[in-house]
């Protein structure tokens, strides 16, 4: 059974779309067997999407030392999503 790797990312200078594009070129290697990778822009993942993946890979442009407020949206809203859900 295939494991799906959620790629989240905000990419908003060429420089970020860049990195963006190489971890997906190295996650879609064709020696890596079994695994779906899935692209997504950051504000676009459901709070289901995340729950699915098996596993993650974030990107984001650090602005003074933090994530992006795409990315930082994303992880709030799949908390809230969760809480209680356990």
């Amino acid at each position: 059974m295939n494991k799906t790797l959620l790629i989240v990312h905000h990419t908003p200078s060429p420089h970020c779309h860049e990195m963006f594009e190489a971890v997906v070129s190295g996650a879609t290697d064709p020696e890596i067997e079994g695994v779906e990778v899935v692209r997504r822009p950051a504000l676009t993942v459901s709070p289901a999407e995340m729950l699915a993946a098996d596993g993650y890979l974030l990107g984001s442009p650090a602005n003074l030392g933090y994530m992006s407020g795409a990315l930082k949206h994303l992880l709030v809203e799949y908390r809230l999503s969760t809480v209680g859900a356990a």
